[in-house]
């Protein structure tokens, strides 16, 4: 069985979307600046065509790491909402479990997506689907609170953009677990500095 890792962006003051997010307003005001890293460099919601092709350098490094050994993912209902589900079409390795109160919207599974009520099953339905890879936690932040709270989190990966945001939802908004961390790595480039860590258990 691979490894669990959590992967999210935040701004410097750990926001991990920027005020008035939602299915309309994507990562809401001013959050697109969160992932430059992720576009190569600056875009916006108006731009068509925008993907991960312009990543490069310690940005596309970063991410390999991430990705190589992927099996499966998870992320939130807020997350595949406000993405716009992606088009319709799963843009990620490896089968995308989405947690969702209203699993009976399930798409046609032909789309990459796989729709899961509850947080234990969802893992569960993930590693089935991954085989022994890895599974991705990839946001949004409850998603990933969940995991770490419920100590099944092998890594934490946290990109943070040289953005201070001022509002929008917190990473660790509200959570109260004391945890250790061991630094596995770090990338940087203009529009991120990414930190791999191991999530140290007693």
């Amino acid at each position: 069985m691979g490894k669990v890792i959590a992967a999210i962006t935040t701004s410097v003051d750990g926001y991990v979307t920027g005020p008035d997010d939602g299915p309309s307003q994507g990562l809401g005001a001013g959050g697109e600046r969160l992932h430059y890293w992720v576009m190569g460099g600056p875009w916006t919601y108006a731009d068509d065509g925008h993907d991960t092709d312009g990543m490069q350098g310690a940005d596309r490094e970063f991410f390999e790491t991430l990705t190589m050994g992927l099996g499966a993912g998870i992320v939130g209902r807020g997350m595949y909402d406000a993405a716009g589900a992606w088009g319709g079409t799963n843009p990620f390795p490896g089968p995308l479990v989405v947690l969702t109160h209203r699993a009976e919207d399930q798409p046609d599974p032909s789309s990459g997506f796989v729709f899961v009520n509850g947080f234990d099953s969802a893992l569960r339905r993930a590693r089935e689907l991954a085989g022994d890879g890895d599974v991705s936690l990839g946001g949004g932040a409850d998603l990933i609170r969940q995991g770490l709270a419920a100590g099944v989190v092998d890594e934490l990966a946290i990109s943070t953009a040289p953005v201070v945001l001022g509002g929008g939802k917190r990473l660790f908004e509200a959570f109260d677990h004391d945890l250790d961390l061991e630094v596995l790595g770090t990338w940087s480039s203009p529009y991120a500095t990414h930190v791999r860590y191991a999530v140290t258990r007693a």
